[in-house]
C-alpha cells in the first residue's frame, strides 16, 4: 500500500489540542487538557478526506519522535479503531481513529499492521480517547479494531 501524507495538528506530549482552521490557513488552540494529561502520540488528519463528524479523518501517528503542528509526514496505515462518538447534545456519529507509522521511523520500521504493536499501546490509546472525550462531556465507544487493508479501504471510500 502506498504511503499517505498526514498533517499533524497536535504533537506527542502536548497538553493542548490544536485544530487546523482552513479559513485562517493556520493552527488554532482548541483546548487545554487537564493537568497531567498529554497526547501519547502525534495526532493529525489526512488531507482531502471527510469523516463522520464532517472533519478530515483523524490519525494517530505511532512513532518514537514528536513533531510539531503543521508537520507533514508520509506514513503507512497500520489499522484503525472504529468509534461511535456521542456529543453533549446526545447525537452520535462515527469518528474513527486511523493508526499510522512514519515511513522514516526506525523503531517501528517493521510494523505494518496493528497486530505487530504491543497490545498495551492500543489499550492506552483507547483509554486516552475515552478519557479525553469524557473531559469534554462526550462518550467515546470503540466498535472494533480493523487491520491495515480494511483501514486503507475505509480511507479510499
Amino acid at each position: 500500500m502506498e504511503p499517505i501524507t498526514i498533517i499533524v495538528e497536535t504533537p506527542k506530549g502536548s497538553g493542548h489540542k490544536y485544530d487546523y482552521e482552513p479559513k485562517l490557513k493556520a493552527f488554532k488552540l482548541n483546548k487545554v487538557l487537564p493537568a497531567g494529561m498529554v497526547f501519547p502520540f502525534d495526532f493529525g488528519f489526512i488531507p482531502d478526506t471527510k469523516g463522520g463528524d464532517g472533519d478530515p479523518l483523524d490519525v494517530v501517528v505511532i512513532s518514537e519522535i514528536a513533531t510539531f503542528s503543521g508537520c507533514c509526514i508520509d506514513c503507512r496505515i497500520i489499522g484503525a479503531i472504529k468509534v461511535n462518538q456521542t456529543e453533549r447534545d446526545g447525537s452520535t456519529m462515527r469518528n474513527d481513529r486511523f493508526l499510522a507509522v512514519p515511513t522514516v521511523s526506525q523503531l517501528f520500521s517493521e510494523v505494518n499492521t496493528m497486530l505487530q504493536l504491543p497490545e498495551a499501546i492500543i489499550n492506552q490509546l483507547e483509554s486516552f480517547f475515552k478519557n479525553y472525550n469524557e473531559q469534554a462531556g462526550k462518550k467515546f465507544e470503540v466498535i472494533e479494531r480493523v487491520e491495515a487493508e480494511e483501514a486503507y479501504r475505509m480511507i479510499k471510500d
